[in-house]
């Protein structure tokens, strides 16, 4: 249950809208772009095959959870990746995979001494 409490510190907010961002494809796509580098709206736009006002809808959602930073150079909005949020989450992801691995262990290690004991008889 160790771990279970561990997972105190870090924010549910946090967590839901960075999961929420990552779960759409196109979201997903637009931060492997950022991941290249800054860049403008429109250029995040082109590869998607949708309006202007889809594509920031789509930013917004990434902006709020906090996976991507604007800044404006005059009229052009130019954006790039906040990995710092997905860090967390991976975070947060490694210690259920520490928690489910050391169950899995005590399970194997359980089936091995069933194993000999029926060996044994």
């Amino acid at each position: 249950m160790g771990i279970l409490n561990q997972m105190v510190k870090y924010s549910a907010r946090l967590l839901n809208r960075t999961f929420a961002a990552l779960a759409d494809p196109t979201r997903r796509r637009i931060l492997a772009n950022l991941a290249e580098g800054e860049r403008c709206v429109t250029d995040l736009a082109r590869p998607h095959r949708m309006s202007l006002p889809a594509v920031s809808k789509h930013l917004r959602v990434l902006e709020k959870a906090g996976l991507i930073r604007r800044h404006r150079d005059g009229r052009v909005h130019r954006l790039k990746l906040d990995a710092a949020p997905m860090q967390q989450a991976q975070q947060w992801i490694e210690e259920y995979r520490r928690f489910w691995e050391e169950r899995f262990d005590r399970l194997d290690e359980y089936l091995r001494e069933l194993q000999s004991q029926r060996r044994a008889h």
